[in-house]
Parts: C-alpha cells; sequence; structure tokens
C-alpha cells in the first residue's frame, strides 16, 4: 500500500469480503509505520500524522462497521480524502486521551481553544497548526473536543530544513493550561518526510 498518493479513488476499495480476508494481515502491516507517525506530546495528548495509508484503512474500517455498500463510499471519500497531506505539508490527528471519564470532562472544560495552540518549530520557523475544515471542536463554553485534525503548511525552505536533518524540529501546544513540547526522532522525520512531494 502506498504511502505517498494524495487521493482514494473508488476503485482502490477493496470489496468487504476481501476486506475481511485481509484485514488481519493490513493492519498488521501499517503497525510499524503508525508507530513512526504518532508522536506524544506532554501527559495526554497524542498526533497521529495521517497519510494516505491511514486513510485508506480508516474508511475501509468504516465501511466494514456501517455496512452501508457502494453508497457510503463517495460520503467516506469526502470525508477523509481531506486528511491525506497534499506534498506541502502535514496534517495529524490530535487526541487528547485521559481515559478516567469525570477527569477527562473536567480537563477538557480547561482547554478550549488548544486546536488553535499547536505549532512545529523547524529551526529558527514555526509554522502555526490551522484545524481543518471540520466544524468548531470548542463549544461556546469552553469544552473542547477530545479529537482534533491539523494541518502544518509549509514552504518549500521549510520542507528542505525538515528532510536534511540538520535543524532540530519540535511539535509544541502553548496552551495556557497545557504547554508541552516533543523533539522529533529521526525516525520519525524520515517517515513523515514521507509526505512532502
Amino acid at each position: 500500500m502506498s504511502e505517498t498518493q494524495r487521493t482514494i479513488t473508488p476503485a482502490d476499495i477493496l470489496s468487504p469480503a476481501e476486506y475481511d480476508q485481509q484485514r488481519k494481515a493490513l493492519k498488521a502491516n501499517l503497525i510499524p509505520m503508525k508507530k513512526l507517525r504518532r508522536i506524544e506530546v506532554g501527559p495526554f495528548a497524542t498526533f497521529y500524522f495521517e497519510n494516505y495509508a491511514t486513510m485508506w484503512l480508516q474508511v475501509q474500517e468504516m465501511l466494514r462497521i456501517e455496512k452501508g455498500g457502494a453508497e457510503q463510499i463517495p460520503g467516506e471519500l469526502a470525508a477523509y480524502n481531506p486528511l491525506i497531506p497534499q506534498g506541502d505539508e502535514l496534517i495529524a490527528t490530535l487526541m487528547l486521551e485521559i481515559e478516567d471519564e469525570k477527569r477527562r470532562s473536567a480537563t477538557l472544560l480547561t482547554l478550549g481553544g488548544i486546536e488553535e495552540s499547536v505549532f512545529l518549530e523547524i529551526g529558527g520557523d514555526v509554522i502555526r497548526a490551522t484545524p481543518t475544515e471540520y466544524d468548531d471542536r470548542t463549544t461556546p463554553d469552553g469544552k473542547t473536543s477530545s479529537v482534533h485534525w491539523l494541518r502544518f503548511k509549509l514552504t518549500t525552505g521549510q520542507i528542505a530544513h525538515f528532510r536534511n536533518g540538520t535543524e532540530r524540529v519540535v511539535l509544541g501546544v502553548s496552551h495556557k493550561n497545557y504547554g508541552h513540547m516533543a523533539v522529533l526522532g529521526i525516525e520519525t522525520r524520515a517517515a513523515l518526510a514521507k509526505d512532502f512531494a
């Protein structure tokens, strides 16, 4: 399965029978790649950087769960194709992972607008994440969602610095109630560099 394709088409979708037959192997084959694309920032913010392969699997899983057949495919492609990087960007699902339900609810009330405080720093350049074109993930009462989709648009120069490995790359959150950063390792950088054309 390609990591560098930019769009899932109906022709890429396996039939339910084919997918069920191959599902275990397909999911197992993606584990090493997904591991390199997962970055923890602080105690409970985890970023999952998406690509064609992760979104293709998500579409197949949605079709398997909802059993909507061919009629469901256009809707799933419309939902997940925008989360595939298009050559000058990285796209991540940010998950705020707090197991205890009461603690999660109380914490999310303190993190309104967290999706506006995420950044990628490459050398001296700071790239602010922008939420993808989905509905607002923070409610009027200030409670944020536990899931956000974020886009990092890079210039040609920033992509070159990201790839060359000589400048440090940091993923961070600068929210007033959650300020944490993580330095991207060499293997993660190599994996994410495949998202650039």
